[in-house]
């Protein structure tokens, strides 16, 4: 082809890519990146805003170009969306390689096998707390409280384990939180 590159028309481009595709034509790749090579670092430098990334980016897409030829497909789309979408990815790929990687070793971010000590004891205090304010309840709501939420048992079923009303058992529920929050608020 001995038409300058700016009046190469889109069945051109494709018949120059697949000869690069083909016949590993240096001469083909060679118009195509005279023609694509100044768009490509364009596009690049307008989507990066950084002249060095954009050329490094450009020199990556027509390798690229020059690597997948033979996978263009005339009938799937023209030269310029294909190579433009190897830009793209280029581009992508990049943005990726530099993000930072989370590192889920990094001691900054790995919790502590164990808790601080104020912490532990805090916690234990509280135990005991709550171990001496249950103490305080009546043996039925005692019961059916340690059922509900140790045992996990459901309502209905401590109602029909202890043959009492489910309305009762809701009562001593009720009524043994009410106890317990003034024990504990009288406490603190």
């Amino acid at each position: 082809m001995t038409t300058p590159e700016h009046e190469l028309s889109p069945a051109d481009l494709s018949k120059l890519l697949t000869r690069v595709g083909q016949q590993r034509d240096v001469d083909a790749f060679e118009t195509l990146f005279r023609h694509y090579g100044p768009r490509v670092r364009s596009f690049m430098a307008m989507k990066t805003r950084d002249t060095q990334l954009a050329e490094e980016l450009m020199q990556e897409t027509m390798m690229a170009v020059w690597n997948k030829a033979v996978q263009f497909d005339p009938a799937r789309g023209n030269v310029s969306a294909w190579i433009f979408t190897i830009a793209r990815n280029q581009r992508i790929d990049a943005f990726r390689r530099k993000r930072p990687m989370f590192d889920e070793n990094d001691p900054a971010f790995v919790k502590d096998d164990i808790p601080p000590a104020d912490l532990e004891l805090e916690e234990r205090q509280d135990a005991e707390l709550l171990r001496k304010a249950m103490e305080t309840l009546p043996p039925e709501q005692l019961d059916v409280l340690k059922r509900a939420f140790f045992d996990e048992a459901s309502h209905s079923t401590i109602a029909q384990d202890m043959g009492i009303p489910l309305g009762t058992v809701k009562s001593r529920i009720r009524l043994a939180f009410e106890k317990l929050r003034s024990t504990l608020e009288a406490v603190r």
